[in-house]
């Protein structure tokens, strides 16, 4: 897409309401894809679900994001970010107007498990497409030196739309319904809609030469193994963050007996603490230049502090927690959530400035895709796991999978400074895994 030959050369300074723009609709996205689930428990009685139909639903919206997020890139790599951004708004809109009026359980009606189920997979087939367009349009407006900051302020509309999320749907569904709760979704994806059509244009074509940054590949993202690589790492540090989101309310419940209020705040918690350390660690690997080191110690610190905290569900053991106990297991949870939601900014940089400007919507689609398949395999998995051995193994898996993707995200050449503390990091975590095994 580019500019009309009428319209006036936009100012080197409109790309921050072109960020400002891709930061509204992943957020009014994310309220839903991580707002729906901090319903989780109301969800449950609601539409009369067990755990294992609770995990479905759940993962289907997940599914329906990883299926469509290559198609998005592409589409967004041929045609631009603005077509893509308001074809995918607008229709995810009408999608949660359709759930609003036929899925959403009213007085002596439960919709059946297809209609939910269709209906979020449904959103997520069209909900997809901000991810990519949004991230193209921090590739092409910022420079070099500017993208992991730009980047993370785009990815903090992840946890920002979350904490939304996790503070505002628990109360709608629970005062006015779900009917409201869809609604409300559709109108936020129609304001950011609206903020797409008036922000988000092509930037112009300047050249940049004091701009140092490493020529595109001349092999495209698909082909390009180092990016698969990264693109596996990525998605499979994502299961124990989907852990937290989609079950970590269920656990606070279930086994910590806590409160809904109690429970909303852990929520919100966790995604402001995500936000805040997205922007901060943009910003800082920005300076330092140490983009691999980062990654590397925040998955080795997850891989830490979800074996910790299964070490200390397995002492709290069958009955209900003590106070301090029930205190310990909230605030480890949030730091867990917090940590493992970190590094997103600075991982999509990587791989977008590995990828190349003008290939950056397929990357970021092949990325999403992974993601948000662990989105959808992860709350489908849990509930197997909670019958196989409870608690502990849902969070051992979690420390696991941290454990999994050290390697692919950052491949031991490349780890920097720091390097050494994420080895011995790994070697403890190993040792506790085995133990709490």
């Amino acid at each position: 897409m580019t500019q009309s030959p009428s319209s006036p050369p936009l100012s080197p300074r409109h790309r921050w309401k072109v960020l400002a723009a891709g930061v509204a609709a992943n957020a009014a996205f994310s309220v839903a894809f991580s707002g729906i689930p901090m319903t989780a428990v109301l969800m449950r009685t609601g539409y009369q679900l067990d755990n294992a139909a609770l995990g479905l639903v759940l993962g289907l919206m997940g599914l329906g994001i990883a299926v469509s997020e290559l198609p998005w890139g592409l589409l967004t790599d041929r045609w631009g970010d603005r077509p893509v951004l308001l074809a995918g708004l607008g229709s995810t809109a009408i999608a949660l107007v359709a759930m609003a009026l036929w899925a959403a359980p009213g007085a002596g009606h439960v919709p059946g498990l297809g209609v939910l189920g269709a209906g979020l997979l449904l959103v997520g087939l069209l909900g997809g497409s901000v991810n990519g367009a949004s991230g193209r349009a921090v590739m092409t407006w910022f420079d070099a030196g500017e993208r992991g900051l730009a980047m993370s302020i785009r990815q903090t509309a992840v946890p920002m739309g979350g904490g939304i999320g996790a503070l505002v749907l628990p109360f709608v569904a629970l005062h006015f319904g779900f009917a409201a709760l869809y609604g409300l979704l559709a109108l936020l994806c129609a304001l950011s809609a609206a903020m797409s059509w008036a922000w988000v244009h092509e930037p112009p074509i300047v050249p940049h030469p004091k701009t140092t940054e490493a020529a595109a590949p001349k092999t495209g993202p698909l082909r390009d193994v180092r990016v698969w690589r990264i693109v596996a790492g990525i998605g499979i540090l994502c299961a124990p963050q989907f852990a937290v989101l989609s079950f970590g309310t269920v656990f606070l419940h279930d086994f910590g007996h806590v409160g809904l209020g109690t429970i909303t705040a852990a929520m919100v918690v966790v995604q402001v603490g995500a936000m805040a350390m997205r922007v901060w660690s943009g910003r800082w690997t920005d300076r330092r230049r140490n983009r691999p080191a980062y990654l590397r110690a925040c998955s080795a610190l997850s891989v830490l502090l979800f074996a910790g905290l299964a070490a200390l569900v397995m002492a709290a053991g069958t009955e209900a927690p003590s106070a301090p106990l029930r205190l310990a297991l909230i605030a480890l949870l949030a730091v867990s959530g917090v940590c493992v939601s970190a590094w997103h900014g600075v991982a999509y940089t990587e791989l977008a400035t590995l990828a190349g400007a003008a290939r950056a919507g397929t990357a970021l689609g092949m990325a999403n895709t992974s993601v948000f398949l662990v989105c959808f395999v992860t709350p489908f998995s849990i509930p197997h796991l909670l019958a196989l051995q409870g608690w502990p193994v849902v969070w051992l898996a979690a420390s696991a999978c941290a454990l999994v993707a050290m390697p692919l995200l950052v491949p031991r050449r490349n780890a920097g400074p720091g390097a050494c503390t994420a080895e011995l990091a790994q070697k403890v975590a190993k040792t506790a895994l085995s133990r709490s095994t």
